[in-house]
C-alpha cells in the first residue's frame, strides 16, 4: 500500500506538502471561516494548522482516523485555541459534517461521513457517563474544566471518563476496522 500524503510529509517529501495543501486546503479554510472573526485572522490561522501538521506528520496513524479527520482535529484544536487566547469563547453549536468539508473533494466528503458516522455509532455503545464527556468535548469543544462546570463531577472523573472513552471508542472502531477488511485468500 503507498504511503498516505502525510506519512510522506513526515518523511520530508517535498511534493507532498503541495499534495497535503491542494487537498486539504478547503477543508481547513472552511473552518478557518466559522471560527475566525476576519479574513485576516483565518489566513493566519489556516497557516498555523498547517505548520501544526507539518510538525505533527509523523503522529498521523491510518489505522486510527483518515487523513480528513486528522487534519479536522487538529484545526478545531488550534480555532479553539486561538479563540480562547483572544478571551472569547468557541461557539456551542455542533460543527455540522457538511460544512466541515464543504470545500473538499467528494472523496473526502464521502470518507468523512462514513467515519464519523461509525464513531457515532460506537460512541452510543460507550457508558453513559463517557458518552457525556465525549459529546461535551467533541461536538460542544468544551475544555475539561468547562466539561466540570456543565456535569459537576470532580476534574479526575471528567479525564478519566474521556480518557477511558476514547480507548474504549478505539477499540470499537478497530475492530469495526478488522471486520470490513477484506480477508486474504488461504489458497
Amino acid at each position: 500500500m503507498p504511503p498516505t500524503t502525510l506519512e510522506r510529509v513526515a518523511a520530508g517529501d517535498s511534493a507532498a506538502v503541495e499534495d497535503c495543501l491542494r487537498k486539504y486546503g478547503g477543508l481547513v479554510w472552511s473552518l478557518a471561516r466559522k471560527f475566525c472573526a476576519n479574513y485576516a485572522d483565518a489566513e493566519d490561522a489556516v497557516q498555523e494548522v498547517f505548520i501544526e501538521v507539518w510538525r505533527h506528520a509523523g503522529r498521523f496513524d491510518p489505522e486510527v482516523a483518515s487523513e480528513a479527520t486528522y487534519i479536522t482535529m487538529i484545526a478545531r484544536r488550534r480555532f479553539i485555541d486561538g479563540l480562547r487566547r483572544r478571551g472569547r469563547e468557541p461557539n456551542a453549536a455542533p460543527i455540522q459534517e457538511e460544512a466541515l468539508v464543504s470545500e473538499a473533494g467528494h472523496e473526502a466528503q464521502t470518507e468523512v461521513r462514513e467515519e464519523a458516522a461509525r464513531a457515532r455509532h460506537h460512541l452510543r455503545q460507550l457508558r453513559p457517563e463517557q458518552q457525556q464527556v465525549l459529546e461535551l468535548s467533541i461536538t460542544q469543544g468544551l475544555s475539561q474544566s468547562q466539561i466540570v462546570e456543565a456535569t459537576n463531577l470532580p476534574l479526575g472523573t471528567v479525564k478519566t471518563h474521556a480518557r477511558r472513552g476514547l480507548m474504549r471508542l478505539r477499540q470499537l472502531l478497530e475492530a469495526d476496522r478488522d471486520a470490513s477488511s477484506p480477508r486474504e485468500d488461504p489458497s
